[in-house]
């Protein structure tokens, strides 16, 4: 039995063409795999801690192997325990709109929570990076109001999904499949319909082999 964690990131709800795609591939996944469990953190909704001074000076003394104060120490076990929720899943899914070329600030505020020294990689001695979260799967379920995927005249202003797969390698997760949900602004409501209907259809193929 497998546990699915969906990070969902718009606060957009029933609007949100993201959230919309989402739904439909977690449908179809339950209905193939119906021993496994899904769980969907909304962002929005339940941020994860502050990132603030005291979490910044835990993050320097963990990456330093120095012990920490205890104010630090007691604001690093609200970060550990986010990184531990995450780590809890086998398979991920984020569902996410592109803001001003990138991710909206809900999920870069999560990811900065959960990308952590010793709990979501380490330095080895030679000095590489080895993610420690290596062995599960990731889908990303993007949608952008134009076009910026692969061969567009807007995949150079695409910060949201190169970010996205970098992030997710550097703590391990190797095996990223991802959805783009565009246009659905900039060539009218017909054209985002299609789009709509276009990625759900994929993603409920994809459901039964995640």
């Amino acid at each position: 039995m497998a546990h699915v964690l969906h990070i969902q990131v718009s606060p957009r709800g029933e609007d949100s063409f993201s959230i919309r795609v989402a739904r439909a591939f977690l449908e179809a996944y339950a209905e193939a795999h119906a021993e496994d469990t899904i769980e969907t953190l909304d962002l929005p909704a339940h941020a994860p801690p502050a990132f603030l001074g005291d979490a910044a000076g835990a993050k320097m003394h963990t990456l330093g192997g120095q012990g920490l104060p205890d104010k630090e120490a007691r604001v690093w076990e609200g970060i550990v325990e986010a990184v531990n929720h995450l780590k809890r899943a086998d398979k991920l899914v984020i569902s996410s709109p592109m803001w001003n070329f990138g991710v909206p600030y809900h999920l870069k505020h999560y990811i900065d929570v959960i990308v952590q020294p010793q709990e979501t990689f380490r330095y080895t001695e030679s000095g590489e990076v080895e993610g420690l979260l290596a062995g599960r799967p990731a889908l990303l379920i993007l949608a952008r109001g134009g076009r910026y995927g692969p061969g567009t005249s807007g995949e150079a202003m695409d910060y949201q999904l190169p970010y996205l797969r970098a992030v997710l390698r550097f703590i391990g997760l190797e095996k990223i499949d991802t959805v783009l949900v565009e246009p659905t602004v900039a060539e009218g409501p017909d054209a985002a319909a299609r789009a709509l209907d276009a990625a759900i259809a994929t993603v409920r193929k994809k459901a039964r082999t995640f």
